[in-house]
Formats: structure tokens, C-alpha cells, sequence
């Protein structure tokens, strides 16, 4: 696959979401920030708002889920019609029974470490998913800076994934901007979630176009 720009609808305004997906409507998925306040320090949707942003997007959900006991809970965002439903390594008691489970719903199986997580748990685990999620930044609130910290892992598993000839993309969700991208793509990153760099611009589509001309001639250079 080529480069994906999923924005963070962490960073729109929740008052009017019809119309902030349609502001990127442009972009590949919408990245929807599930957080149970237990997980993370933070409290955002459940099922029936997801559902809900399911009916009116007009692009696939990519639904990031920051929560516990995702064994339980992650197959109700597959059988919402979420896209893709990533759940953390850190939080799911049977991480490739649970990746199976999604497939056999029709979504994407997406696992997500954050940063002070390793990733050699996960490379000989790589073909149970169709992608895998490293968090940039401690999950939880957009905003924050990006953790350059967190690049090695990015490495590693791209590595990992070309020398196998997996089918897993490789997304990072946390300070992606412009400033920040060209990092991103040159340690073997493809699907981009990026917030505030989108949703802060005037115009998101053009930030969308930005981030994926930038991302595009970076990984083809």
C-alpha cells in the first residue's frame, strides 16, 4: 500500500462532526480516539457516538481504541462497520485470538504500542495483523510533542515486515505535521494520523494534500 493520511478526529470540533468529516473527506480513513478513562486519563466516545459517526462519514472509520479488556469490546467497533479497530498490546489478555476475531468480522486487526512498550513481542506475531499502531506520544490528549524516541521501533518493525513480505502497514499516531513527516516516512512509517496539523489549518483538505504530497515524495526518494 501506498501512503495513507488518516486525520484525528480527537482535534475537531465535536459540536458540528457531520461537518468536520466532510472537512476531510479528502483523506484515506477518519481516526476515531476511543477512551475509557481508565486505559488513558481520558474520556471521549463509546459504541453509540461511533455509530453514529459511522452513519455520516464520508470516508471509512479507523477506530483507535484506548481503552480495557478490548477482548470484550473491540469486536462491538468491527460490528459497527469500523474499517479498521486497533486495540493495545498493553491492554488485550489474547492479542491474536482477538486479531482473528476482527478479520473474521470484516475489519482491519490492528495492534498499537505506546512508547515505552517494546515491539519483539509483536515481530513474530506480524502476520496475526494488518497493521500495527506506534504511539508517538503517551496516548490519551492531542497536542502533544512528537517522541523521536519512538523511531528505532518504526525501524524495526519495517525491517521486520519487508524481510517477511508482509501485507502489514505501519501507522504512528502523535505530533505528526509537516515538521515531523519526513521523519516518520524515512523509518518505514505509511498510514499517517495527524490531528491538530490538520484540523487546526483553514482549509483541512489542503493540509490532507499537504501532508500526502510531502509524505509521498519522501518515501520515493
Amino acid at each position: 500500500m501506498g501512503i495513507h493520511i488518516n486525520p484525528s478526529i480527537l482535534s475537531a470540533d465535536f459540536s458540528d462532526l457531520r461537518t468536520e468529516l466532510g472537512r476531510i473527506s479528502t483523506a484515506d480513513m477518519a481516526h476515531v480516539d476511543v477512551m475509557d478513562n481508565h486505559f488513558v486519563p481520558n474520556l471521549t466516545f463509546g459504541p453509540p457516538v461511533v455509530e453514529r459517526i459511522r452513519a455520516v462519514s464520508p470516508i471509512p472509520l479507523d477506530a483507535h481504541l484506548m481503552i480495557a479488556d478490548p477482548d470484550r469490546w473491540a469486536p462491538v467497533y468491527a460490528d459497527l462497520g469500523c474499517a479498521s479497530v486497533t486495540f493495545h498490546l498493553e491492554a488485550a489478555a489474547a492479542p491474536v485470538r482477538l486479531a482473528r476475531e476482527l478479520r473474521a468480522l470484516g475489519a482491519r486487526a490492528s495492534v498499537a504500542v505506546k512508547p515505552a512498550t517494546p515491539v519483539e513481542p509483536l515481530l513474530d506475531l506480524l502476520p496475526e495483523f494488518d497493521q500495527v499502531l506506534v504511539m508517538t506520544v503517551e496516548p490519551g490528549f492531542g497536542g502533544q510533542k512528537f517522541l523521536d524516541v519512538c523511531l528505532p521501533k518504526i525501524t524495526r518493525l519495517r525491517r521486520a515486515i519487508s524481510a517477511e513480505g508482509l501485507d502489514v502497514a505501519l501507522q504512528v499516531d502523535g505530533g505528526v505535521s509537516e515538521a515531523t513527516v519526513d521523519r516518520v516516512v524515512d523509518a518505514g512509517a505509511n498510514v499517517l494520523v495527524a490531528g491538530s496539523a490538520v484540523y487546526a489549518a483553514d482549509d483541512a483538505a489542503a493540509a490532507v494534500a499537504s501532508l500526502r504530497g510531502r509524505a509521498e515524495a519522501r518515501a520515493g526518494a
